[in-house]
């Protein structure tokens, strides 16, 4: 196992969340994050304008000098979580190196941060993304399908490189498999890192980022 894949994680230091919307003013923050806490405890459909505005101390009619609609709230929320998750997933590639065990590993270790330390936002991104319709919901799919190519690119590259032995094959769709199978194991880890059951965000980077090369087939 490479030096990156193997090294166990310490000192993990979570950095503060980005404000959303991105580039939004104080106020809409506000809006944004009420309306995080409430469409992750009751889902989208149930919150209504009135209670995330009384959580900031307004009136509903302060969302609509905000936002069009609740519904434009949360496109834009769920919008803005992907933007910045492919955003900081290419930082962490930059630096990782050329290997594609070490991408790996980078990509599985930043995700796994991401869904583990910002449970409410992961969690509603995942979960509420469905609730979007149109346009709005299929940006929100190419965001989330970026994710899922890089993914399939650096295995792909590790399989025809020989660092990766894929199950099925060392073939695109092999590769296509594998890359499903860890990024939704990453992602749905806020489903159950749930606030009364605390984790070590560090174990579970190492800990997951073994399970993901095992999948690759990692020749150590």
């Amino acid at each position: 196992m490479t030096r990156m894949a193997g090294q166990m994680t310490e000192d993990f230091e979570l950095p503060p969340a980005d404000p959303l919307p991105i580039g939004g003013t104080a106020l809409q923050c506000r809006l944004g994050e009420a309306a995080i806490d409430l469409f992750y405890a009751h889902g989208a459909l149930a919150t209504t304008v009135r209670e995330i505005t009384a959580a900031c101390g307004l009136t509903p009619g302060a969302l609509y000098n905000h936002f069009a609609s609740k519904d434009h709230l949360l496109y834009v929320l769920v919008r803005d979580i992907h933007l910045l998750v492919n955003e900081q997933m290419d930082e962490a590639l930059a630096v990782a190196g050329p290997q594609p065990d070490s991408q790996l590993a980078a990509m599985v270790r930043f995700l796994v941060a991401h869904t583990a330390g910002y449970k409410k936002r992961s969690r509603m991104a995942n979960r509420e993304f469905t609730v979007l319709t149109g346009e709005r919901r299929d940006e929100v799919r190419g965001l989330r399908r970026q994710i899922r190519d890089r993914f399939s690119g650096i295995l792909l590259a590790g399989a025809e490189q020989g660092v990766f032995n894929l199950a099925g094959g060392n073939d695109a769709s092999s590769a296509t498999l594998a890359s499903a199978t860890i990024s939704s194991m990453c992602v749905h880890i806020s489903e159950w890192t749930l606030e009364h059951n605390p984790t070590d965000i560090a174990d579970l980077q190492d800990r997951y980022v073994t399970m993901a090369l095992r999948i690759a087939g990692f020749k150590s």
